[in-house]
């Protein structure tokens, strides 16, 4: 493709047209993104969601940066592991997904060790060398430039520090497919209507995880950029998977 053009689920449209049409699908889910998430996995992300924290690894003390954290639920995942020592940082492009997973998490009391970031992943405003783990879950799919979104978290992590990306991908058994495009193509789009009254935005989502880059491309992005020891685990089929890497 163009370097002047990018993808915006399967529509080609100008790169600098991405940051503002993602931000209108997030901006339009934000206040029921939890409960979709829910309805359209059958709870099944919340496991992800752990599994991917697991893969952190994560210590008392340390400083985790949360990218792409939307409402909070890797924050809250992660928040008893530092066990009152250390630092979250939450950042998500969208105010509107930030805001919410603010509200939430203060709601539960969890105020300690948390700051709140708007930042754009392509562009982190962090000091070098700083956060011991980046984890990104569901969020690396929608970023316009995803190679210089992974330049920015290596540049972030300190030496020796870990990257782990939760990210819908591909199917490993191909019998599947023509199941999960049904699913992918009428049901969520169905779902977005219903519970969102939004159902462009869920067609944006199932186009979305087409254009990402396959495992393997990841992995092999991740390399490029400098990340060592990078590997990755398929869940469900590989309708997502974790990928994991050091610097």
């Amino acid at each position: 493709m163009d370097k002047e053009y990018t993808h915006f689920g399967f529509e080609t449209i100008p790169r600098e047209e991405k940051k503002t049409r993602v931000g209108q699908v997030f901006s339009s889910v934000a206040e029921r993104y939890n409960l979709m998430n829910d309805l359209m996995s059958l709870g099944i992300h919340r496991i992800w969601k752990r599994a991917a924290v697991a893969s952190c690894q994560i210590q008392a003390g340390q400083h985790i940066l949360d990218l792409a954290g939307g409402t909070g639920d890797i924050t809250r995942l992660i928040h008893p592991k530092l066990q009152g020592e250390g630092k979250i940082v939450l950042a998500d492009i969208n105010a509107a997904m930030l805001q919410a997973g603010q509200r939430a998490l203060i709601d539960e009391g969890l105020i300690s060790l948390i700051e709140w970031v708007q930042a754009d992943a392509e562009s982190l405003p962090f000091s070098p060398h700083y956060f011991d783990t980046v984890i990104c879950a569901f969020g690396l799919r929608n970023v316009t430039d995803k190679n210089k979104a992974l330049e920015n978290i290596y540049h972030v992590l300190r030496p020796g520090g870990r990257l782990v990306i939760l990210e819908f991908s591909h199917l490993i058994n191909p019998t599947l497919q023509a199941w999960y495009d049904r699913y992918s193509f009428h049901v969520l789009p169905f779902l977005g209507r219903l519970i969102c009254n939004d159902a462009e935005s869920y067609q944006y989502l199932a186009e979305s995880i087409r254009k990402h880059p396959t495992q393997e491309t990841l992995k092999s992005m991740m390399e490029t950029v400098g990340f060592s020891c990078c590997e990755y685990q398929n869940w469900h089929g590989g309708i997502v998977a974790i990928h994991k890497g050091f610097k």
